[in-house]
């Protein structure tokens, strides 16, 4: 069977210096939706910094319970996340921010049945000596101590009218927010995510290179600029492009998924294998896409054991999901 890329569903993940966009049906990846019923609980929380105030940027946040890392998802651009669908337990609320400028913070709670337990998360920041010692290169995306205030209000309104619906508005208050202060890495940031949206490539390619100029050490610009070099079948500068985003965030499922269709498209089967594991590994259900992938991997590869084996989970995990009546026709041709 010939290799094609299948088309998916782009979901955008905005937030304030930090927009992902992964590419999955249905639920926005590392968001657990699972409603979870027969008495599942949930976890509601916010990030905030020392002096009580939000975080003006996104940050990973794990879940683990007694085995480990149970899940992991992003605060939105107020450090506000969830977890739904809850066994009743105690859990571990694990926060990853700027690893430069802040230390890991953690904050237990305990999860009963059919009941939401409400947490706070106080990040620590690093002693400037310890900063120091961790790097000289300093991100002004992460920081934003230059962003003058004219523009950090045209950048908030860009939040708010993303969230309520308002995309050309939203589109509108990033492009102010950038006349005022060029060089406003969130704000590029989020415009090419949002123009990805959109479906103009080249615009969004344009605004997450002028990101990536702006500060080289900055993940996501990275990633959306994979998704859109893929979604540009550009496939061998999306694999360089994405592997440059897994060397600043080893274990970011949205940017395995994105190499492994990357590398499929370019034959080179062993490692797309590998990355669509890890990404499924990584990302769980919100990333059982990868299963469909890896089902056509096999199958171009005359693995028809394994495509079965891995379309069939992928059903299983989704099975009202955007690829599921292709997976059931790819199921039975291999019959």
């Amino acid at each position: 069977m010939r290799m094609r890329l299948v088309s998916w569903v782009v979901d955008l993940l905005l937030v304030a210096g930090l927009s992902v966009v992964a590419g999955a049906q249905g639920p926005l990846p590392g968001t657990p939706t699972t409603a979870g019923g027969g008495g599942a609980g949930s976890i509601r929380g916010r990030v905030v910094l020392a002096n009580g105030s939000a975080i003006n940027q996104s940050v990973k946040v794990n879940l683990l319970n007694i085995r480990g890392t149970r899940d992991t998802t992003i605060s939105d651009n107020t450090g506000q996340f969830e977890f739904r669908g809850l066994p009743p337990g105690e859990y571990t609320v694990e926060v990853e921010a700027d690893k430069l400028r802040f230390d890991p913070s953690t904050e237990r709670t305990q999860v009963f049945r059919g009941s939401l337990a409400v947490v706070t998360v106080t990040l620590k920041e690093k002693s400037s000596s310890e900063s120091k010692k961790a790097s000289s290169v300093i991100s002004v995306g992460e920081i934003g101590a230059d962003v003058p205030d004219k523009a950090k209000k045209e950048f908030a309104r860009a939040t708010k009218a993303y969230k309520e619906g308002r995309a050309t508005e939203s589109i509108d208050h990033l492009r102010q927010a950038i006349a005022v202060y060029p060089k406003f890495l969130s704000a590029h940031n989020d415009l090419g995510a949002q123009l990805l949206e959109q479906g103009s490539l080249d615009e969004a390619a344009s605004e997450l290179r002028r990101a990536i100029e702006i500060d080289a050490k900055a993940f996501n610009p990275y990633l959306n600029l994979g998704i859109v070099l893929v979604k540009q079948k550009r496939f061998a500068e999306a694999a360089d492009t994405l592997r440059q985003a897994l060397s600043l965030e080893s274990n970011w499922p949205a940017a395995k998924l994105h190499l492994g269709v990357a590398l499929m498209n370019l034959k080179e089967f062993v490692s797309a294998e590998r990355e669509l594991h890890g990404a499924y590994e990584l990302g769980g259900r919100d990333f059982s896409i990868a299963l469909f992938y890896l089902g056509e991997l096999y199958i171009e590869t005359g693995k028809r054991a394994q495509a079965r084996q891995a379309l069939e989970a992928y059903v299983r995990e989704a099975s009202d999901g955007a690829n599921a009546a292709q997976a059931r026709k790819l199921i039975a041709m291999l019959q």
